[in-house]
C-alpha cells in the first residue's frame, strides 16, 4: 500500500456494523458514505433525525442494488446524558454486535453555553458525550475481533490546550479557543487511556484521527476577528470533507492500524494531504492526567465502563 491512501484502499466492509456520530453533514457524512459504499451496515447517530434521514437518502441514492450496506438513523444528542443513554439502549437492542464506533460529532469555538447537564458545551459534547456513549456500547464491541473505537480529535489539541482540572467547565473565565483545545486534548487522552484498558482483552482497539483543516460547518463559530480571514483563505488552506474524512477512515479500516495510533493528513503542518500516522502533543501522553481525566469523566457522566471489568453495561 502506497503513501497516498485513498477511498479505494478501504477494505470490504460487508458484515460490519458501524455507528458514526454526527453523520448528517461534513466529515461524518463522508465517513458514513464511504463505509456504506464498502458494504457496512451504517447507523447515522445524529441530533436532527430529519436531517439524518435526508443524509441517509443521499448516501443510498443511485447505489446499485445490493452493492451498499443498509443505512439507518438513530437519534443522539450528545449534549444530554439522558439522550446518550436512550440512544445506547436503542443501539444495543438493534445490534447484538458493533464492529466500529466513530466518535466524530463535535462543536468548535462556540460562545459559552452549557449542556443539559450543566457541562461547558464543547467539553460536554466533544468529550463527555462520547465518553459516555463509548462506555454504554463497549460490551457490544468487546466480543468482536477487529472491532474499533475511533475518536476524532484536532490539531487544536495543541492550541492553548490543557485540561483544567481546577475549572473543567470554564466557570471562572471562558476562552472559546481554549475550551475547544481542552476538549480535543481530552479526546486523545481518552483514546490512549481506553487503549491501555482494552489491550488485555485483545479484541477491540482505540484509535484517534484528525482531519487537518477541512471546509465544514464547524467553522461557523469562528470568532468574529478571524471569520473573514478564514472565509477568504479557506479555499487555499482547507481540503474537502471527503479528503478530511480519510484519516478517520484509515484509522477505522486499515488492517495495519494499531491501537493507540493517531492519523492525520500527511502534508506540511498536517493541514491537508493523504492520511498517515502522526504524533500528538506531549500533554496528550501524560498517563497520570489520562487516568485523572478518566476518573473525573466517570464521576461526571455516571458511566463506569463495566464491560472492561467483565460485567454487562448498564
Amino acid at each position: 500500500m502506497g503513501d497516498n491512501w485513498t477511498e479505494r484502499d478501504i477494505p470490504d466492509q460487508r458484515g460490519r456494523v458501524a455507528v458514526v456520530t454526527g453523520a448528517n453533514t461534513g466529515l461524518g457524512f463522508e465517513t458514513a458514505r464511504m463505509l456504506a459504499e464498502r458494504g457496512a451496515a451504517v447507523v447515522l447517530a445524529v441530533r436532527d433525525v430529519e436531517r439524518g434521514r435526508q443524509a441517509a437518502a443521499r448516501i443510498t441514492a443511485g447505489a446499485p442494488a445490493g452493492a451498499m450496506g443498509p443505512v439507518t438513523v438513530q437519534a443522539l444528542d450528545l449534549t444530554s446524558l439522558e439522550s446518550v443513554r436512550s440512544a445506547a439502549a436503542d443501539l444495543r437492542a438493534a445490534h447484538p454486535r458493533i464492529d466500529l464506533l466513530v466518535n466524530n460529532a463535535g462543536v468548535m469555538y462556540t460562545p459559552r453555553r452549557t449542556t443539559a447537564d450543566g457541562f461547558e458545551l464543547q467539553f460536554g459534547t466533544n468529550h463527555l458525550g462520547h465518553f459516555a456513549l463509548t462506555g454504554l456500547l463497549l460490551d457490544r464491541l468487546l466480543p468482536v475481533p477487529g472491532s474499533r473505537v475511533v475518536t476524532v480529535s484536532s490539531t487544536g489539541h495543541r492550541i492553548r490546550a490543557a485540561v483544567h482540572f481546577d475549572d473543567l467547565q470554564w466557570e471562572r473565565s471562558y476562552s472559546r479557543i481554549g475550551a475547544y483545545g481542552q476538549s480535543k486534548l481530552a479526546n486523545l487522552m481518552f483514546t490512549y487511556e481506553l487503549q491501555r484498558r482494552l489491550a488485555p482483552h485483545g479484541t477491540t482497539v482505540a484509535v484517534a484521527a484528525h482531519p487537518g483543516v477541512s471546509n465544514t460547518e464547524l467553522v461557523r463559530n469562528t470568532p468574529a476577528p478571524l471569520r473573514m480571514p478564514v472565509t477568504w483563505l479557506a479555499p487555499l488552506l482547507t481540503q474537502k470533507p471527503e479528503m478530511g474524512a480519510l484519516p478517520t477512515l484509515r484509522a477505522a479500516t486499515d488492517p495495519e492500524a494499531a491501537g493507540g495510533q493517531y492519523y492525520g493528513p500527511g502534508g506540511r503542518g498536517e493541514i491537508r494531504g493523504y492520511p498517515r500516522p502522526v504524533a500528538s502533543s506531549a500533554d496528550s501522553h501524560d498517563a497520570a492526567a489520562q487516568q485523572r481525566l478518566w476518573a473525573v469523566s466517570e464521576e461526571l457522566t455516571g458511566v463506569t465502563f463495566p464491560a472492561l471489568l467483565g460485567a454487562p453495561s448498564a
